[in-house]
């Protein structure tokens, strides 16, 4: 399933997805360099969704996913928290997302 394109998720970005049509973001992908990592937009501590407004899902320093509802911060390579209620506990990754050297650079949810 087509999510955008490479170029409209700069690196170092974050972007929720509803890949499903659900009406809500229920997927999360962050962008460094060529690597993409995708996880469910709910937090481990409470079940809630991540962004603090539309497709704000890192902290100022661009280094860590955070909950806005608890300040929880996660790793975004593992998604395993590293501060906050759910300290130890992990996003659910999603299918592995993957992007095509297409004419067009297209990032996927496969």
């Amino acid at each position: 399933m087509k999510l955008c394109h490479w170029s409209d998720l700069p690196d170092g970005a974050s972007r929720g997805f509803d890949p499903a049509g659900h009406g809500q973001d229920t997927v999360i992908v962050v962008r460094q360099g060529l690597r993409l990592h995708a996880y469910a937009n709910l937090c481990p501590h409470d079940g809630v969704p991540m962004a603090w407004r539309k497709d704000r899902y890192l902290n100022a320093a661009g280094d860590r996913i955070v909950c806005a509802a608890h300040g929880a911060l996660f790793d975004i390579a593992t998604g395993v928290c590293t501060l906050g209620p759910c300290l130890g506990d992990a996003l659910i990754p999603v299918p592995p997302v993957s992007y095509t050297h297409l004419t067009l650079p297209t990032i996927l949810l496969v």
